[in-house]
C-alpha cells in the first residue's frame, strides 16, 4: 500500500509540475494572457501647457479665434437698464424686456405715482470717454435719470442720452468715464455670406454672452423699422439673438464691430435662427452725426425708387435683372439738378452695386450732404454716368408716422361748386376724386395706402395724384375702374403715371397675386 500511495503522490506531482509549466509557457507566448502589471498608473503625465498652442490652433480652423474675440470684445459691450413710464398693464414684447418680479408687483405708492417699467438692452462703447451706441428701441420714452449703464467689470453709471434716429433705430448715449475700454470698427461693405460672426450681448438679462453662426445674408429689408423714411439693409446671421440683444455688437473674425444687433424673426419673440444687425458703415455714419450734430444728417437723391423683377428688366432691355428704377424726380433737387430722369436705372452708387431699393437707400444714407455720389445709370439701353451733388434731407418736414396711423392731409374742398366721390381698390389703395365745375377733368387723389399691400410695396404713397394707367389718360373714376380690371385681366399688371404734391411725375407698375 505504501508503495501504490508513493506512486501516486509522484504521478499527482508530475501532473501539477506539467500544468504549471504549460501555464507559463501560454502566459509567456501570448502577449493578450499577459498579466497587466506593466500599466504604471503612478506615472501619469500631467502638464498645464496644452498639447496645440493657441497660435496653432489658430492656423487650423478660425473658430479657434473665438476665444481671443469674446476676450477682446466682450469689455467693449455694456448692459442698459432704462425705467420708462407704463400706462396700464405692463406689456411683454420683443422690443422691452420687463422685470416683472420688481415692477408689476402694485403697492399703495403705485396708485399715487405713475408706473413704470425697467426694459433692458446692450450698447458698444465706441470711445474711450463713454459714447455707446444702442439701439433706438432700447432706450426710447426712458424718463430723466433713468438710464444706467453696467459695464462687464461691474462697474455703473448713469447715462444721459445725446441723441437717436428712428429711421435707423439708432441711438447714442453718454457716460462719464476715463480710458474705457472701446470696439475697433469693421468695415461691413466687406463682409460677405458664409462669413463666421459671433454675437456679444445681455439675452433675457444674461450678461456678456457671446454666440457664434455665419453670415446668413446681406441688405435684408424686413420692415420692422416703424418711420416712414426708415432705412432697412440688415445683415441676418443664425447666430442666437434674444430679447436684451438689441444694441450689442455683431463681429467678424477680426474682432471687429460689422454690425449692431437689432431685432429678431420670431412667431414667439425668442430666437428662431433670424437675427439682423444694423450694418457698422451705417450705424458708425449715425452715430457719429449724432456725436457730432445732435440727429442724423441724412444726404438727400430727391427720388422715388422701386426694385427691378424680371418683366421690368426685359422692358428695359437688360439682359440680368439688376439695379433699381427711379420712379419720379422732385423738379429742383439733387438728382434733378444732376439730369437724372423717371425711367432711369441706376446700377451702381460710387462703384458699389445696387439690386434693390433698401441698398440704394444705405448707400446715399452713408454720405454726407454736399458729398457728390457717382451713379452709374442704364437709360434706353445704354450705361452712362452721372455726378449728383446730395442735397440735406430735413427730417422735420417728413411725417414719422406709420402708413396705418397717418391721419389724411388732403385739402377737402366744400361741397359747393364740387362733387366728391371714393373707391377703394383690391390692391390695396383708395382714392378720391374731386369734380369741379369750372374743371373738366377730376382730380383724382391717393387718400390711404395699406401697409405691405402691392401699392405700398411698390411705392404709391397718399397726396399723390392719379393721371394715367398704362398711358392712358384717366378722364374719372370709372376710367379708372374700367382700365385697372381691363389691363390686370390682360397683362396681369398696370402702370399707373403720378404726380406728387411737389408735381413731379412719374409711373409706378402694380401686379395682380
Amino acid at each position: 500500500m505504501r508503495k501504490r500511495d508513493f506512486l501516486l503522490t509522484g504521478l499527482l506531482l508530475v501532473l501539477i509540475g506539467v500544468t504549471i509549466g504549460t501555464l507559463v509557457a501560454l502566459y509567456t507566448i501570448n502577449d493578450e494572457l499577459a498579466p497587466l502589471a506593466e500599466v504604471k498608473t503612478t506615472e501619469i503625465n500631467k502638464s498645464s501647457e496644452p498639447f496645440i498652442t493657441d497660435e496653432e490652433l489658430e492656423e487650423k480652423d478660425a473658430r479657434f479665434l473665438f476665444k481671443k474675440i469674446a476676450e477682446e470684445v466682450t469689455p467693449t459691450v455694456v448692459y442698459i437698464e432704462a425705467i420708462i413710464p407704463v400706462d396700464g398693464a405692463i406689456p411683454n414684447d420683443e422690443t422691452h424686456n420687463f422685470d416683472s418680479e420688481e415692477d408689476n408687483e402694485e403697492s399703495i405708492w403705485d396708485r399715487l405715482m405713475p408706473k413704470r417699467a425697467r426694459t433692458v438692452g446692450s450698447g458698444v462703447l465706441i470711445s474711450s470717454d463713454g459714447y455707446i451706441l444702442t439701439n433706438n428701441h432700447v432706450i426710447e420714452g426712458a424718463v430723466k435719470k433713468g438710464l444706467k449703464v453696467i459695464l462687464n467689470d461691474k462697474r455703473e453709471y448713469m447715462a444721459k442720452i445725446v441723441g437717436k434716429d428712428s429711421s435707423t433705430d439708432l441711438a447714442v448715449i453718454k457716460i462719464e468715464g476715463e480710458n474705457l475700454p472701446t470696439v475697433t470698427v469693421g468695415d461691413s461693405e466687406t463682409l460677405d455670406v458664409g462669413e463666421w460672426v459671433l454675437a456679444v450681448g445681455n439675452p433675457f438679462r444674461l450678461r456678456s454672452t457671446v454666440t457664434a453662426g455665419i453670415v446668413s445674408a446681406l441688405s435684408r429689408e424686413v420692415r420692422i423699422i416703424n418711420d416712414r423714411m426708415r432705412i432697412e439693409s440688415f445683415i441676418q446671421t443664425d447666430a442666437a439673438i434674444n430679447r436684451g440683444n438689441s444694441g450689442g455688437a455683431l463681429v467678424n473674425t477680426s474682432g471687429q464691430l460689422i454690425g449692431i444687433n437689432t431685432a429678431i424673426a420670431s412667431q414667439d419673440g425668442n430666437y428662431q435662427g433670424y437675427g439682423f444687425a444694423v450694418p457698422s458703415n451705417l450705424a458708425i455714419k449715425v452715430a457719429e452725426d449724432i456725436i457730432q450734430y445732435g440727429k442724423f444728417r441724412r444726404g438727400l437723391l430727391g427720388v422715388t425708387i422701386s426694385g427691378i423683377d424680371h418683366s421690368r428688366a426685359l422692358e428695359k432691355g437688360m439682359n440680368t435683372v439688376r439695379g433699381v428704377e427711379i420712379i419720379t424726380v422732385v423738379p429742383g433737387d439733387a438728382a434733378d439738378n444732376s439730369g437724372i430722369e423717371a425711367g432711369d436705372v441706376v446700377l451702381a452708387v460710387n462703384g458699389t452695386m445696387v439690386n434693390a431699393s433698401n441698398e440704394l437707400q444705405q448707400q446715399v444714407a452713408v454720405q454726407q450732404p454736399g458729398d457728390i455720389v457717382h451713379l452709374k445709370i442704364w437709360r434706353e439701353g445704354t450705361e452712362i454716368e452721372k455726378q449728383v451733388s446730395l442735397k440735406k434731407m430735413e427730417r422735420e418736414e417728413i411725417s414719422e408716422l406709420n402708413y396705418d396711423d397717418a391721419p389724411l392731409q388732403l385739402e377737402i374742398p366744400e361741397n359747393e361748386g364740387a362733387n366728391i366721390q371714393f373707391r377703394e381698390f383690391d390692391l390695396g389703395f383708395r382714392v378720391m376724386a374731386i369734380e369741379r365745375e369750372e374743371e373738366e377733368t377730376p382730380e383724382i387723389v391717393v387718400t390711404d395706402v395699406d401697409q405691405y399691400s402691392e401699392a405700398w410695396n411698390r411705392g404709391l404713397k397718399e397726396n399723390q395724384k392719379i393721371v394715367s394707367l398704362n398711358k392712358e389718360k384717366v378722364e374719372d373714376l370709372s376710367t379708372l375702374e374700367e382700365l385697372l380690371t381691363k389691363q390686370l385681366n390682360k397683362n396681369g399688371s398696370v402702370i399707373l403715371g403720378v404726380i406728387n404734391d411737389k408735381g413731379a411725375q412719374g409711373y409706378i407698375e402694380l401686379k395682380k397675386d
